[in-house]
């Protein structure tokens, strides 16, 4: 019986609408977040995302507030252009202050998240908010994608994977070591920029789906349960977006089979998981295979002990 249902939901991505774009969706979501999260979590800058995603909100209010449509694309352009100032803020404050980097991000992420509320307020207030459908950008509805917006969330998915495979190399010296990059004549501030400007567009395609709240769970989770699998940046990329991808489409099928349950927070449920089992049963990192290599290690080391006490020694006359 459980099988027959487990069958019937996997079958729904292909005859069911909603499911369909839901899945394919949370999926592209799921790929491209888990891939680019990888930078962000190697280099040391987890909340980078979620200063990002916050940053977006406010520009979703003034795209709506100028524009007067709740046309997805002209929404996402303007969650970019705040993200991505967002971003260059954060990356201001750290390089030409005192402040240190987490205190930067603590300030990027509340001020626009305040000045986001700010304006989604104002709009409750002469009812364009709810009516435009931008409340749901702070936890994500993913339920309300419909061809269009997945097209669109493909383009841009498409668009961050052409800069990535262009600039590996460069991405790959300024996250490891950006010291020798920056001797070896590369531009290490630009390409920080360039590869903030791709996170952004990751952190936009996850405001349709997770929302706001959650989308630092989709840049961070994919990567760290990679990172316990594989040490290669290449494969590590490559796994983080599978985790990504099966993620987004295994929380798109779970929250199909009861009515009512929203489908972001259970992807972040779903990757979390994922990342769980990872961090358990990892065979190079995992708890479990380090706990029975510690116990190994100590029955070894107490074989390896003399017997001090004399006992059992035949005596010499």
């Amino acid at each position: 019986m459980v099988l027959e249902e487990i069958f019937s939901v996997f079958l729904g991505i292909f005859t069911d609408y909603t499911l369909r774009y839901v899945a394919l969706g949370s999926a592209i979501l799921g790929i491209t977040s888990g891939a680019l999260g990888c930078f962000t979590v190697l280099r040391k800058q987890s909340l980078f995302g979620d200063a990002l995603s916050h940053a977006a909100l406010p520009g979703i209010g003034i795209a709506y507030l100028l524009a007067g449509t709740k046309d997805s694309l002209l929404l996402m352009l303007g969650a970019a252009v705040f993200a991505w100032f967002g971003g260059i803020v954060t990356l201001a404050i750290t390089s030409t202050t005192r402040i240190k980097q987490d205190a930067a991000l603590g300030i990027t992420l509340s001020v626009f998240f305040g000045l986001g509320i700010v304006f989604l307020t104002y709009l409750q207030s002469i009812g364009g908010a709810s009516q435009g459908g931008l409340d749901r950008f702070l936890f994500g509805q993913a339920a309300a994608l419909i061809e269009k917006d997945v097209i669109n969330l493909g383009i841009l998915a498409a668009g961050c994977f052409v800069v990535l495979i262009i600039f590996f190399k460069e991405f790959k010296i300024a996250t490891f070591d950006s010291s020798f990059g920056q001797s070896l004549g590369f531009p290490t501030k630009y390409l920080s920029a360039l590869l903030t400007s791709v996170i952004v567009v990751a952190v936009v395609i996850g405001l349709h789906t997770v929302g706001v709240v959650l989308m630092v769970a989709m840049l961070i989770a994919p990567a760290a349960a990679a990172k316990q699998w594989i040490s290669s940046l290449k494969n590590m990329l490559i796994l983080s977006a599978v985790f990504g991808g099966l993620s987004g489409i295994i929380g798109s099928m779970i929250s199909s089979t009861t009515e009512g349950m929203s489908t972001g927070p259970v992807i972040v449920i779903t990757i979390t998981a994922i990342l769980g089992i990872s961090l358990v049963f990892s065979p190079k990192q995992g708890f479990l295979f380090q706990f029975i290599r510690r116990r190994k290690q100590f029955q070894n080391n107490s074989d390896q002990i003399p017997n001090i006490s004399g006992k059992g020694k035949p005596r010499g006359d």
